[in-house]
């Protein structure tokens, strides 16, 4: 296999940092990765438009039956007498940190895979924009839809120096045709749109600049500032 190829190479390094390259195949690619330049880039490049989007997951504290269910697989049955450690409340106090961190971790090992990996969008700045240096040298985002198609995050990789009265709007484009709304996006966190078929006749996602509330003909008025091609 040629690991040269850019596109192999890419494909290979978002299953890697996504995490939906598991097994002997996982294993295989870090053992390749000291001696394949191209896979190395591709993976950093990748780690850099995908971790900060962890930072937009909000933290979930675990219910109290979370905590029996995990004090019984630690400690066994409920009916079993408890040593006196583990009725300590310092203890618990001093580990509830860890233990909700494994317990995160232990939930999302025990999920199985979706039947279909994220589609990830890297989004570019579109230089034929008739629009200032500054906002397109910022016009970057990671757009990553789920495996069904219902759901997309669109996170802007800095934020974007946008006007007073100015606001960014997100299209899916088709490969013939009119862009279709996704509605408003914003320019320096995180935003998730929820759509049926996110996906279907969709060849591209773009963002445009448009007056505040959005476009007021159902087409992009602004300039199109961004635009990430979905790869077939």
């Amino acid at each position: 296999m040629d690991y040269s190829r850019p596109r192999l190479a890419d494909r290979l390094a978002a299953n890697y940092v996504l995490g939906t390259l598991r097994g002997a195949a996982r294993r295989r690619l870090e053992t390749l990765l000291p001696a394949h330049p191209s896979l190395r880039q591709a993976v950093n490049r990748w780690q850099d438009a995908l971790v900060p989007l962890a930072s937009t997951v909000p933290p979930v504290a675990p219910t109290a039956a979370v905590w029996t269910r995990l004090e019984t697989r630690l400690f066994g049955a409920a009916e079993a007498p408890l040593s006196w450690w583990q009725r300590l409340l310092p203890w618990r106090a001093a580990t509830g940190v860890a233990t909700a961190a494994a317990l995160v971790m232990g939930v999302a090992l025990s999920i199985p895979p979706p039947a279909q990996s994220p589609v990830v969008i890297v989004m570019s700045p579109n230089e034929a924009a008739a629009a200032g240096p500054a906002l397109l040298s910022k016009a970057k985002f990671v757009a990553s839809v789920s495996g069904d198609g219902r759901a997309l995050v669109l996170k802007p990789l800095d934020a974007l120096p946008l006007d007073a009265g100015r606001a960014l709007e997100l299209w899916a484009v088709p490969a013939q045709g009119a862009p279709r709304s996704l509605g408003l996006v914003a320019g320096d966190h995180s935003t998730q749109v929820l759509r049926a078929k996110l996906l279907k006749d969709t060849a591209a996602f773009a963002v445009s600049v448009e007056p505040d509330g959005g476009s007021p003909t159902g087409a992009p008025t602004g300039p199109i500032i961004s635009v990430g091609k979905l790869e077939t």
